[in-house]
């Protein structure tokens, strides 16, 4: 059952606010001083504290309830406190806010808003309890596949990426061809890298192509080599890739790209093996394991007649569906913190700007933006400010202003949650620290 912890060292305080959560399905504990309310906390499951400011007679500094404050954030970090204050104490209250208090509410309360502002921190603390619990669990499934499979180093924190590598290294050993699908910059190759790193032929070479970086007329004999003569330029034989990789394995990275002659020539070598130079009748026979990707919609290829239908099944035996950098955002910040390597930090806003953005380019667009921003840092921390990332819809190059709503945007904010303070904070977008020093800036009581 939910828990609120009260202390207040006035009885009517902790008895008023004990009817008014019990008749909302919240149990209350109530303690009438410091001592006793961190004794309760250490004793009882509690999900939130609302707190009193002053605790001793004729007390009105508000240092007593700042020491209780920070006495519940030594012993549970990321518990939510409500402060209850008279207004002559509000400067105190916003102080402690800023620390990392949830809100705070002035005496007399208004019930309405109370029980909102409990409701309200009771769910989010449940949402990040249930966030905590994933996370967990994530780790502990990658250090699973860590200990059985070989991860080459992959960076992984969402439950969208985890996926894919549990079924990368699962069907790793497998001698089917794997396609891997997904936007470019997703770390298409990274997957193939481990696929090839867990297989049966994983003493043998890793070698890619991409098939998207070659003129059509040269795709075929980059892959299946050519002899002497075969077209103008080639003064000599020369080895394909599927002779390089033969004991190994192949990787087609974006394999939309191959023409129509050089599919006819792949769907061959899958089938049998076999395959002939450019320029040459000689049969040349290798085994190698098949790994392609693209960042095309094939089936549609396929029924434009530009994608050779037996050869999408061919190699669809297994799909890998990568999803971009913006479906898996947990990756953000663990990718970005990897990239830099320790060589600078991210400040708050920094971090923000990462989880706001877009990432159109994906894991390589956040890669360069990490590398040039350490470079202009020097060392320093990073800011938003040196990450220039593009704001949404915007021309590319201009600075984004993350948390700098107006201040028409505050108060329609704290006027659609009701004067909520942690309601309008999260509809801005904000923490609710974050708001508050806006409130401040405009001068906007809380």
């Amino acid at each position: 059952m939910r828990t609120v912890l009260i202390i207040d060292d006035h009885p009517g305080v902790g008895e008023a606010l004990s009817l008014l959560l019990s008749l909302h399905d919240i149990r209350p504990l109530v303690a009438l001083d410091p001592a006793q309310g961190l004794t309760l906390l250490a004793q009882e499951p509690v999900d939130l504290v609302i707190q009193d400011m002053n605790f001793s007679a004729d007390t009105t500094s508000g240092q007593e309830g700042e020491s209780l404050f920070r006495a519940i954030r030594a012993a549970q970090p990321d518990l939510p406190v409500i402060l209850l204050t008279a207004w002559t104490h509000l400067a105190s209250a916003v102080a402690l806010v800023k620390a990392g208090a949830a809100d705070y509410l002035a005496k007399p309360w208004d019930d309405a808003k109370l029980l909102a502002t409990v409701e309200n921190l009771l769910e989010l603390a449940e949402s990040s309890r249930a966030a905590q619990q994933g996370r967990r669990e994530r780790q502990q499934r990658r250090q699973a596949l860590a200990q059985r499979y070989r991860l080459e180093g992959l960076v992984c924190a969402s439950e969208a990426l985890l996926r894919c590598l549990e079924l990368a290294c699962q069907v790793a050993r497998a001698s089917a061809p794997v396609l891997i699908t997904g936007p470019n910059g997703s770390g298409k190759e990274r997957v193939a890298a481990i696929v090839h790193a867990n297989s049966a032929v994983q003493r043998g070479p890793f070698v890619a192509v991409n098939c998207g970086a070659l003129p059509g007329e040269l795709i075929e004999a980059e892959l299946f080599g050519s002899d002497a003569g075969a077209f103008t330029g080639a003064h000599r034989a020369r080895e394909g890739r599927f002779e390089a990789a033969d004991g190994g394995t192949l990787f087609l990275d974006e394999i939309g790209n191959l023409p129509l002659a050089g599919q006819i020539k792949l769907l061959r070598v899958l089938e049998t093996g076999r395959f002939e130079r450019l320029g040459s009748s000689r049969t040349q026979e290798v085994k190698v394991r098949v790994l392609s990707a693209t960042n095309a919609d094939l089936r549609a290829m396929v029924k434009a007649g530009s994608f050779r239908e037996d050869l999408y099944y061919r190699l669809n035996v297994i799909e890998v569906a990568l999803p971009g950098l913006a479906e898996r955002r947990e990756d953000i910040l663990p990718l970005a913190e990897h990239f830099l390597a320790g060589r600078a930090a991210l400040s708050e806003g920094a971090r923000a700007a990462l989880l706001a953005h877009g990432w159109p380019g994906n894991v390589r667009e956040l890669k360069n933006a990490i590398e040039r921003a350490a470079l202009l840092a020097q060392g320093a921390a990073i800011t938003a400010e040196l990450l220039a990332l593009p704001p949404p819809n915007g021309p590319a190059g201009a600075l984004r202003s993350l948390d700098e709503p107006s201040r028409e945007a505050v108060l329609g904010a704290l006027a659609e949650s009701g004067g909520v303070v942690s309601r309008a904070a999260s509809a801005l977008g904000l923490s609710r620290q974050a708001l508050y020093r806006r409130m401040e800036r405009y001068g906007i009581a809380g």
